[in-house]
């Protein structure tokens, strides 16, 4: 039987990107596919893989801030020369949307990661004028592309913005069967808390600093907030910069997600300080399930999906929004009492290995597009 053929297309995500490169393609290709996966390897500073069996690697121009149309040229180019190619192309970014008019393509598939409309409005490179209508323009790109393609969503509450159904794909992980217990140790004797996941203004940055701080003073070094992830806007970088030269925390960069995933077992705990942002409300943050699958407890903040897990499964606890001293005074009560962080983030994990395991999920995604390649054209 001829292997199905999928291409996969982002300008805006990092090519190691954990949805998309380390989960669906991932699980694309165990399953037999041919992948041709287009991104900004370049871009991100990243090498395009030569040796993955299945995967074929195609670099494109990364669209960042202002500078866009010469990435949406360069995918349209793609598009038009690679697409018809394939039995599916799967777009994940919604400015790509509109590069497909015109062009002659296979079953395409939008895989929509976020509130589009919601996410102009933290997207500090816009004008204040400017945003109301781009959020207008988004909308419209949404109805375009629920007419031309296929959805999957990444949240079932993004479902009330679309007037029909579409698959849920939600934001799992792979659960590890046996993580080592939160409060290990590392190799320097130290305790470490966790951050993973992009880095903004928004996603808690100034509080994160702030936490590093107090940590690593009030623990008498015991304890070091280490910070995973790219940063966004030259003031949130020099935020972690300066932070990162004083002592008080480290800040690691983008890693690949495997690297970044191993660095969460035997944390202390896991920090999600997101803010009351209109695109964080309905989504259930990433950062949560995979510190509950890799076993540390969670401090959090009240947005409702992070709730419900922190809640249901008994692993943690939710401070208020930009509430540093509650934050801090939890973390020191763990640092004191490793048992008592382990014990939480065994709880953590069962809920994980009960409802959030990628392992199951991807069989959904998997079988949806074996469905989209095997139907008439």
């Amino acid at each position: 039987m001829t292997p199905r053929r999928i291409l996969v297309v982002t300008v805006v995500h990092h090519p190691e990107d954990a949805r998309i490169r380390h989960r669906q393609i991932a699980s694309l290709l165990a399953a037999g596919w041919q992948v041709t996966f287009a991104a900004p390897f370049s871009g991100h500073g990243v090498a395009p893989p030569t040796t993955v069996p299945g995967l074929t690697a195609v670099d494109l121009t990364r669209s960042t801030g202002r500078r866009r149309v010469l990435a949406q040229r360069d995918a349209r180019r793609v598009l038009r020369e690679r697409g018809p190619r394939h039995d599916v192309v799967l777009l994940h970014d919604p400015e790509l949307i509109p590069a497909t008019l015109g062009i002659s393509l296979p079953v395409t598939v939008w895989d929509v990661h976020e509130d589009t409309r919601a996410v102009v409005a933290l997207r500090s490179w816009v004008p204040d004028r400017l945003r109301g209508p781009l959020a207008t323009v988004a909308s419209a790109l949404e109805r375009s592309a629920e007419r031309r393609m296929v959805l999957i969503l990444a949240d079932d509450d993004y479902a009330d913005r679309f007037a029909q159904e579409h698959l849920v794909v939600p934001n799992t992980t792979p659960v590890p069967p046996d993580p080592p217990p939160a409060g290990t140790p590392d190799e320097q004797g130290r305790l470490r808390v966790v951050y993973l996941g992009s880095l903004a203004r928004e996603r808690g940055v100034a509080e994160l600093v702030a936490v590093g701080e107090q940590l690593q003073a009030r623990s008498g070094g015991r304890a070091v907030l280490e910070v995973m992830g790219p940063a966004h806007g030259a003031s949130v970088i020099a935020q972690l910069e300066t932070a990162h030269r004083a002592g008080h925390l480290e800040w690691l960069g983008f890693r690949p997600a495997d690297e970044a995933l191993g660095r969460l077992d035997g944390a202390l705990a896991g920090l999600s300080l997101l803010h009351d942002v209109a695109n964080f409300r309905p989504s259930m943050p990433t950062k949560v399930v995979e510190y509950l699958a890799h076993g540390i407890p969670v401090i959090t903040t009240p947005l409702p999906r992070a709730v419900d897990l922190v809640e249901r499964s008994g692993a943690g606890v939710v401070v208020d929004f930009h509430d540093v001293e509650q934050t801090v005074a939890t973390l020191l009560s763990w640092v004191e009492d490793p048992a008592a962080a382990a014990a939480l983030g065994r709880q953590g994990h069962a809920l994980a290995a009960r409802e959030l395991d990628w392992s199951v999920h991807s069989q959904a995604f998997v079988a949806a597009m074996q469905r989209l390649a095997d139907a008439p054209r």
